[in-house]
C-alpha cells in the first residue's frame, strides 16, 4: 500500500507537530507514509472567499502531487472534504478521479482502511472532544444530533478504547465552534462568540485536553482558551494517539 501523507497549510505553518505526530502515528500503526514536496494549500481558503476559478491550478498541482499514491491521508476533515466534494469544477480525469476518491481524514483512514479499531495506550485525562462540521456533516464522521441522539462517531470510538481516557459529556456535543475559515475575518464578532460558547460547554462540564480531528477548529478554540487563561490543553487527536501508542 503506498500512502502520502498531506499536511494541511495552517498544519505545516503554526502547528508542524500535528503533521509529525500524524507521520510517527501511521508509521506506528505499521504504515510507512511519504511526503510529496510538491503538495500545497488544496485550495480551500480561496474558494471559501468566493475565488475558486483563482483556485483551479492549485487544485491540478494538489492531483499532480498525490495521483501517484494509492491513499492520501491527512489530519483535517474540512481540507479532506474539499478535495473530494470541490475538485469537482476540474475536468474528471482518472487521475482526478483517483485522488478524489482515494484522499482520507486520517481517522477514517485508521477505521475504515485499516481496520483499526482500538488504540492499545493510555491517556489519563477527562478530554472534551470537537466535532468539527466538515468531519461530521461533510464527511459522516459522527452521528448528527438532529438526525439521533445516540452519541458515536469514529474519533470517539479511537479515544474511548484508551486506558484511562474520560471523554466529557458536553451539554451540545456537535454545535459549531464558530471558525469556519474566512467566516472568522467576516463575521469576527459572531464567530468569537460561537467560539466561547463551546469553551464554556468544555469548562462547564470539566474538560482538562480539548480536543478534535481539525487543527482548525481547534487554533480558533485554542485561541479563546488563551485569552481567558482557562486550565485547558488544547491538542489535536493525533498527538493524543500518537504518545499513547509505543
Amino acid at each position: 500500500m503506498k500512502v502520502a501523507l498531506f499536511v494541511p497549510c495552517y498544519v505545516d505553518q503554526f502547528y508542524p507537530q500535528v503533521g509529525i505526530a500524524t507521520l510517527q502515528l501511521l508509521e506506528k500503526l505499521g504504515v510507512r507514509a511519504n511526503f510529496p514536496k510538491q503538495q500545497t494549500c488544496c485550495g480551500q481558503p480561496m474558494a471559501n472567499s468566493g475565488c475558486e476559478r483563482d483556485a483551479i491550478p492549485v487544485y491540478h498541482n494538489f492531483v499532480d502531487a498525490f495521483e501517484g499514491y494509492d491513499y492520501v491521508v491527512g489530519p483535517a476533515g474540512s481540507c479532506v472534504y474539499h478535495v473530494r466534494k470541490h475538485f469537482d469544477i476540474i475536468d474528471q480525469t482518472p487521475a482526478v478521479q483517483h485522488v478524489r476518491t482515494n484522499t482520507y481524514e486520517l481517522f477514517d483512514f485508521i477505521l475504515n482502511i485499516l481496520g483499526i479499531n482500538e488504540i492499545p495506550g493510555s491517556f489519563p485525562h477527562k478530554v472534551g472532544l470537537h466535532l468539527s462540521c466538515h468531519g461530521q456533516r461533510g464527511l459522516h464522521q459522527a452521528n448528527e444530533s438532529e438526525m439521533t441522539p445516540v452519541r458515536d462517531g469514529q474519533l470517539r470510538r479511537l479515544l474511548s478504547s484508551m486506558q484511562g481516557l474520560e471523554l466529557t459529556e458536553l451539554d451540545r456535543n456537535d454545535e459549531c465552534c464558530g471558525f469556519g475559515g474566512t467566516f472568522c475575518v467576516s463575521e469576527a464578532g459572531i464567530s468569537a462568540r460561537m467560539g466561547q460558547d463551546r469553551v464554556a460547554d468544555h469548562v462547564r462540564n470539566g474538560t482538562r485536553v480539548l480536543t478534535g480531528g481539525d487543527m482548525s477548529c481547534l487554533m480558533h478554540l485554542e485561541g479563546i482558551v488563551r485569552r481567558a487563561k482557562l486550565p485547558i490543553k488544547v491538542m489535536h487527536a493525533a498527538e493524543i494517539l500518537n504518545g499513547a501508542v509505543l
